[in-house]
């Protein structure tokens, strides 16, 4: 049988490819940081990773993992309600309870984990979710996995969500989910606004930060800190993976009956490995760290404003941001794979986003700044864009 299949998979990527719209993985031989080297011997600087903080190589991260490794041992071997439960793990949920001043937290694999276990072990088919159209799609498969009334309101508008929640009213429970900042725009979700409809129409809201968590806000507490509700939403998922040390592992935060109905239903934490100590540990320095200061998110602040106003005195087509996001327009899909490698000989590590990953006629080249980098990897940046730019005919 494989070899009908065989024939039509070769088919399809050879016309992936010759479309130049194929995704070949540049392999990394340095540690992530903003200064990187590709297999190639190439030192690159590095503009696409979720690296937001400049915390992936942190020195003080890496003798708090090796404390645990030594201490702790390298791995759980089982599940958190069997025997994979460490102290550090409590301690991890502590501290990031403590971050985004809720009551209770739970620890996933990842946050497409904790996406995908938030809602069926909660609602039934009595229910709603109020779901925005450019959410992630792990947040989209967790509602697939549910039995849920389903409702999808336009990105960030404020009116279709009121409408749609209008027509949930016949439900018995809400539940408004949005990405706090939309990873390929870099647009932020309204969350003051957001949490106005919620109130006046009696539903719950759930948001993932993790674009947002470590970036946004004053001393980077998301979108509940920069729009003025800091510990009033129900829910908050998000991820180790970016903005906290860029390892792996995934969280939900919020009301405490909630947190406890996830332990003891939701299956991607009841069937999946605890993360390792290692992880926890650094996640632990990582988030004290940026409750002790506001460096990092400051620079990182700076960083964005610098490069987004250099680009649109360059005439770059970039979407408004509120985040590290920088979304450089091109809407050719085949130009955005040109534009990337071109970059690519002159330093600049990138990537070139098309369909299906944004919409049809959407491709760009998203940017993603970080507290790691120097203003002269800004400038060596921008630079390079202005050059292609011109060579590519995007600019003038």
């Amino acid at each position: 049988m494989y070899g009908k299949m065989q024939e039509h998979l070769q088919k399809e990527l050879n016309s992936i490819k010759e479309a130049g719209l194929f995704k070949d993985e540049r392999i990394i031989v340095s540690p992530q940081s903003a200064e990187i080297r590709v297999k190639s011997g190439q030192e690159v600087l590095n503009f696409c990773a979720n690296n937001y903080l400049g915390l992936s190589n942190n020195p003080l991260l890496i003798e708090a993992a090796k404390k645990a490794l030594d201490e702790r041992g390298y791995g759980m071997s089982s599940v958190r309600f069997i025997c994979g439960t460490q102290d550090l793990h409590k301690e991890l949920e502590h501290t990031i309870s403590e971050f985004f001043g809720t009551e209770d937290t739970i620890l996933y694999a990842s946050c497409y984990d904790a996406n995908g276990g938030a809602f069926e072990p909660l609602l039934t088919d009595e229910d709603a979710i109020i779901s925005d159209a450019l959410n992630h799609a792990s947040i989209i498969d967790g509602v697939r996995l549910c039995k849920a009334q389903r409702y999808r309101y336009a990105n960030a508008d404020m009116a279709d969500l009121e409408a749609k929640l209008k027509e949930a009213q016949k439900q018995r429970f809400r539940i408004i989910v949005t990405d706090g900042v939309f990873s390929m725009d870099g647009n932020a979700a309204p969350m003051d606004k957001i949490m106005e409809l919620a109130k006046k129409y009696d539903a719950l809201v759930m948001i993932d930060e993790s674009h947002s968590a470590g970036v946004v806000g004053k001393t980077g507490r998301g979108v509940t800190e920069e729009y003025n509700c800091f510990g009033k939403a129900d829910m908050i998922t998000g991820t180790l993976g970016k903005a906290f040390g860029g390892a792996i592992g995934g969280f939900t935060t919020g009301k405490k009956e909630i947190v406890e109905m996830l332990r003891q239903r939701s299956r991607p934490y009841l069937f999946s490995n605890s993360i390792p100590p290692i992880v926890a540990a650094a996640g632990i320095t990582a988030f004290k760290m940026l409750q002790e200061e506001n460096t990092l998110q400051d620079k990182l602040h700076e960083n964005v404003d610098y490069f987004v106003a250099k680009m649109k005195e360059a005439k770059f087509d970039i979407k408004p941001t509120q985040s590290a996001i920088c979304a450089v327009m091109l809407y050719d899909a085949k130009l955005s794979q040109e534009f990337a490698a071109a970059l690519l000989e002159e330093g600049i590590y990138v990537i070139g986003f098309y369909y299906p990953v944004v919409p049809q006629g959407e491709a760009r080249i998203r940017v993603q700044l970080s507290a790691g980098h120097e203003r002269e990897h800004l400038d060596k940046a921008i630079a390079a864009f202005i050059k292609v730019g011109k060579k590519l005919d995007v600019i003038g």
